[in-house]
């Protein structure tokens, strides 16, 4: 049990220690915009059909499953009020950060993996080249970027599987809905989604880099590495929404 807290003390101050040097080398020339262009395009742009998939299907199960249930009591045109400050807030952001640990977290961690385990990143040291400002800035910032744009998206695809729902299933009209929508969820509601991504991009880029940084054992340590990043990161994401819904409710 001491051993494990231990460990869990040491790779936390790694990470710590990574996320300092993030900083430091994100304000430090030259600004590597080509990587950075390349990161966004392989976070945000090759994400969106796992993002689209994932949002329109919880958009129109949630529509449905609180359809069923407000229609006990009379109440079903209301779906659109909670589906709106229930995607906006929690499900949008929460949902779009667990995919991308998956698909994202996964690839940084198992692309600096490799080329840990065949001693890349030691060749990049050798010829006086930091391996955080090419290879871990462009990714955490690319991350950081891509992912409220993709709760954007996430949000706006969500809510149209559940007017689907609404108008095929439940009986309320389109406009309605929209209406509903409009006037019971305010921009504030939409800007603590987009601000709880942005936390949760920072602490999926990280870990996925620290753990991509400091795999060993070959191929078998690089899929450990991988496994571990995925689920330390959706750990992450899920015990700072709580924390971060909590400062935000506060403000």
């Amino acid at each position: 049990m001491l051993s494990r807290l231990y460990l869990f003390l040491e790779q936390l101050g790694q990470v710590g220690l990574l996320t300092g040097q993030f900083f430091r080398y994100l304000v430090r020339r030259p600004f590597e915009m080509r990587l950075l262009v390349a990161q966004l395009d392989s976070v945000g742009v090759r994400s969106l059909n796992v993002i689209n998939l994932t949002a329109i299907f919880s958009g129109m199960v949630l529509a449905l499953q609180m359809g069923q249930f407000l229609a006990n009591f009379g109440a079903k045109i209301y779906v659109s009020r909670i589906m709106g400050l229930s995607l906006l807030r929690e499900m949008g952001p929460v949902l779009s950060a667990l995919m991308v640990a998956a698909r994202v977290g996964s690839g940084i961690t198992a692309e600096l993996g490799t080329m840990k385990v065949t001693e890349q990143i030691d060749a990049m040291r050798a010829l006086a080249t930091s391996p955080v400002k090419k290879l871990v800035v462009p990714r955490v910032l690319a991350t950081v970027i891509m992912l409220p744009v993709l709760t954007i998206i996430a949000d706006a695809i969500g809510l149209f599987g559940g007017l689907i729902i609404s108008v095929t299933q439940l009986g309320v009209s389109g406009d309605y809905f929209y209406q509903s929508l409009i006037q019971h969820t305010a921009l504030e509601d939409l800007m603590s989604g987009l601000g709880k991504s942005v936390f949760f991009g920072f602490e999926i880029a990280v870990i996925a880099c620290h753990m991509g940084l400091t795999a060993t054992g070959g191929a078998d340590g690089v899929g450990r590495a991988t496994t571990s990043a995925v689920v330390a990161a959706s750990i992450t994401v899920l015990i700072s929404d709580f924390f971060l819904t909590k400062l935000f409710l506060s403000l």
